[in-house]
């Protein structure tokens, strides 16, 4: 199973993650298959940079989103409009 994940890459203290798809078998911080874009919580107001185009793609190939990338896709309409396409009501 593919799924859409968080990858730490931040400093102690200095939270930092990548939205990265990758096996669901592989470590956390381990390999991954492609980079989708950054997630800074620390920020003020938080900072999210997400390829639309990659999101979407792996989505429509069945990659499975955790709990907080869904949320984070929430927030950028991602989701509503990735079942749109699907044919389902958000």
């Amino acid at each position: 199973m593919v799924r859409i994940r968080l990858m730490r890459v931040g400093a102690r203290n200095n939270p930092r993650f990548r939205i990265v798809v990758a096996d669901a078998r592989s470590r956390r911080d381990g390999r991954y298959l492609d980079n989708l874009g950054i997630y800074h919580p620390t920020d003020q107001p938080a900072t999210i940079k997400v390829d639309r185009q990659k999101v979407l793609y792996w989505l429509a190939r069945g990659a499975q989103p955790t709990d907080t990338v869904r949320h984070i896709l929430n927030r950028l309409g991602i989701w509503s409009e990735f079942l749109q396409q699907k044919g389902e009501n958000p």
